[in-house]
């Protein structure tokens, strides 16, 4: 099992939004491209500032074979959407965590 982690800090301004869009539009544009399992959407509580929040999505993958296939035929379309939406308000940092044990 493969969790792609999806950090993004937002600025104030558009924070409201950007909750929004998570929620209601583009985690349900990805979980619908039948590659993920689940997601989870949380906020990084340690990391508020005056600036903005940063908030964390993890998407659960069965295999790295099936997340390269998301990273081709899916994600540079899913990604310039935001990018399109929210430009450089919003900035990302993506990790691949392989599942070592479940406990």
């Amino acid at each position: 099992m493969i969790i792609y982690n999806i950090t993004c800090h937002v600025e104030r301004e558009i924070e409201t939004s950007f909750i929004d869009w998570m929620k209601n539009t583009h985690i349900k544009e990805v979980l619908a491209t039948e590659k993920f399992i689940k997601a989870i959407f949380t906020k990084i509580i340690e990391n508020e500032n005056q600036t903005g929040s940063s908030y964390a999505v993890q998407y659960y993958c069965e295999n790295k074979e099936i997340l390269q296939k998301y990273f081709i035929e899916n994600a540079p379309s899913l990604q310039r959407k935001g990018i399109e939406m929210f430009g450089q308000k919003m900035l990302i940092f993506r990790t691949e965590l392989d599942i070592i044990e479940e406990f």
